[in-house]
């Protein structure tokens, strides 16, 4: 059997670091909204007669076999622990090759490894049928994640590979709510530019260390998440109306009081980036997840988007040629 599936990674235009529970509890209307790109990740699993399991990553160029799955389980190190981990979970009892791979830039800021995990928590649900919804296989990506890194993951970064689009992901006392927000994609797909700066050499924004500092009562980080509240929820507001001219404000405005809180998320290029960009049409940009290098993404006038793409390009930064992705994760299974 063959199994594949693919899911979109993101690009995030306000609310980060607010979806890691707790956090969103003691902030009003508390939402963060992001849409889908059509830089995917995928995984594939062939099963075999067997019992030997082989871990593969295309994108990472890692190669790792196992005699079983009880050896990968009494492993204490792996190569590719992304897999590894949905196998411990999962434990199927069959052979295997399992194959991912990621288009996302390294360390792109761009929810890869979020997206990835979708694909392969789906592809694994399917496999060994055991009927999990869509949104169960959120909460085990994101467990898994938190289980990888060692530290508490936010919940947004795994909506847009479940639903592709433009999202709000609603968060409150009730939950977890996502939605999306009804945009013309073809009107969005003309007024962003996503570009990429280089792999990050430090991360711009430390989540854990912020969601400590909140929960050990830092008024300056609780005034700063009540700004980022804000601001996303009149994000989704503006988005909803389609008024462009109050998204690129808030675009604005969440990235210069992101850049005064955490000056390391931007660097030297990017700022040369969006002050190059600004003559050429370019109304707002924000570094796209932790910052500190990764990718940018643009807003700009219908008409000077190549304008503002061909002067990031000639200033140093790789344009990413994508689009809004449509449609979040899909499976194919071949007998």
């Amino acid at each position: 059997m063959i199994i594949s599936s693919k899911s979109p990674t993101r690009v995030d235009l306000a609310g980060g670091t607010l979806d890691i529970w707790p956090l969103y509890l003691y902030h009003a209307n508390a939402v963060t909204v992001n849409f889908a790109v059509n830089l995917y990740t995928s995984c594939v699993i062939e099963t075999n007669a067997g019992k030997e399991i082989r871990l593969r990553s295309l994108d990472l160029g890692v190669d790792e076999t196992y005699p079983s799955i009880e050896a990968l389980s009494g492993a204490g190190k792996h190569s590719h622990s992304l897999a590894a981990w949905v196998l411990k979970y999962f434990a199927p009892p069959m052979g295997m090759t399992v194959t991912t791979n990621s288009e996302a830039p390294a360390g792109g800021g761009i929810s890869g490894s979020s997206a990835l995990l979708i694909s392969t928590v789906s592809a694994f649900n399917k496999l060994m049928k055991t009927g999990h919804s869509l949104e169960t296989v959120r909460e085990i990506a994101q467990n898994i994640e938190a289980q990888i890194i060692s530290v508490p993951t936010g919940c947004q970064d795994y909506y847009p590979a479940m639903y592709g689009a433009v999202s709000a992901i609603r968060l409150g006392v009730e939950g977890i709510r996502h939605s999306h927000i009804q945009v013309d994609l073809d009107d969005l797909n003309r007024r962003f530019v996503l570009a990429y700066t280089g792999k990050p050499r430090n991360s711009g924004i430390n989540n854990w260390e912020v969601t400590k500092l909140h929960i050990d009562g830092d008024r300056k980080v609780f005034r700063n998440f009540e700004h980022i509240a804000a601001i996303s929820y009149a994000m989704w507001q503006a988005l909803k109306a389609a008024n462009w001219d109050d998204v690129a404000r808030l675009l604005r405005e969440e990235w210069t009081h992101r850049r005064k809180n955490a000056p390391g998320i931007t660097t030297p290029l990017i700022d040369h980036l969006i002050g190059a960009t600004r003559k050429k049409g370019a109304l707002a940009a924000k570094v796209c997840g932790a910052g500190g290098g990764g990718c940018v993404v643009f807003l700009v006038e219908p008409d000077a988007k190549q304008k503002v793409a061909d002067a990031i390009a000639a200033e140093g930064g790789t344009i990413l040629p994508v689009s809004v992705a449509p449609k979040g994760v899909s499976l194919k299974v071949k007998a």
